[in-house]
């Protein structure tokens, strides 16, 4: 006999939830619960926010209002709430079911407290693909020790620049939005950190590079998750495809004898092979060689396609 709908829904959500078990805990309670194809749902993605279900679909034809509303019942979430993955629109998610989400709350993470926000626009203020990448920032600075500096580009909400604080990092993150800046010193402050401690710079990155360059100013870690395509203060124009070699170049030059950097690539289009070998373009040309790398899978709740590349690279003088 054929499923039913919620019936169909309750075996897709425990089979989610079964896989992902070990995620769900006292110390992380937002993560990808259910990651299209990958969970045998194409076409349908759940990030779970404490408690708060964000529905994300691509094609608004593909599910009723009625059937995304059931699901949001099988859920058991607080609030639902729907968005459109369209790149063009980038449109705020649109209350679905349960509570309306009124105003920013809090998230945990590895036990480090992150502010979300519904209402934002198209992003909720943290990529949860980063959760293994930002713990792994935390691991090394306390490996690195007292006086660790970390320089975090395109830093958003500041996601990298927390982890690395929170583990004893002097961090300086800098990003062309002033608004995502502030976001980023709300974060320091819901760890009990202090933002006058760091450094919040406002900017074009690659300009920022140069006078850094200039200036002297160097870091033992530097942190590269651009957006895929970007427009900088002069209106130049960032893909990843064509510029990622000149992003590691320039950050090569401010990058400390033995010091590492991750570089992350957020594109379908562009292979991991093509994309390490930008990355070593741009350290070969920046007068560095690279003493060890290796590409780090993405998390276990995001089993579908692949397309987050980080690489992470220990740099030392040619």
């Amino acid at each position: 006999m054929r499923e039913t709908m919620p019936q169909l829904y309750e075996q897709i959500v425990k089979q989610a939830l079964d896989k992902r078990k070990d995620i769900a805990s006292a110390d992380t309670n937002c993560f990808r619960l259910i990651d299209g194809a990958g969970d045998g749902c194409p076409g349908l993605w759940i990030d779970w926010f404490d408690g708060r279900a964000l529905i994300q679909i691509k094609d608004e034809n593909s599910f009723s209002i009625e059937e995304l509303q059931e699901l949001a019942s099988e859920l058991q979430a607080g609030s639902a709430y729907l968005k459109l993955l369209d790149q063009h629109q980038k449109e705020s998610p649109v209350h679905l079911a349960g509570r309306q989400i009124e105003q920013p709350f809090c998230v945990l993470e590895n036990g480090i407290r992150y502010e979300v926000d519904f209402m934002s626009g198209y992003s909720q203020g943290i990529f949860l693909d980063q959760r293994n990448n930002r713990q792994e920032v935390g691991t090394r600075v306390q490996i690195d020790g007292k006086d660790a500096r970390v320089l975090n580009l395109f830093a958003y909400t500041c996601g990298f620049s927390v982890a690395a604080a929170v583990a004893g990092a002097i961090t300086t993150s800098v990003d062309l939005s002033r608004t995502y800046l502030n976001w980023g010193q709300k974060n320091f402050q819901h760890n009990s950190l202090n933002p006058a401690q760091h450094y919040f710079t406002k900017g074009d990155v690659f300009q920022w590079l140069l006078a850094f360059a200039r200036k002297g100013r160097t870091w033992h870690s530097i942190i590269l998750d651009p957006p895929t395509f970007s427009r900088g203060e002069k209106k130049k124009v960032f893909r990843v495809e064509n510029d990622y070699g000149e992003l590691v170049h320039l950050s090569a030059q401010v990058l400390e004898p033995d010091g590492w950097m991750l570089c992350c690539a957020n594109t379908r289009t562009h292979s991991a092979e093509d994309f390490e070998q930008q990355v070593q373009a741009g350290i070969q040309t920046a007068g560095r060689s690279i003493l060890s790398k290796h590409f780090a899978p993405m998390p276990c709740d995001f089993p579908g396609e692949q397309y987050l590349k980080s690489l992470w690279i220990e740099v030392k003088q040619a």
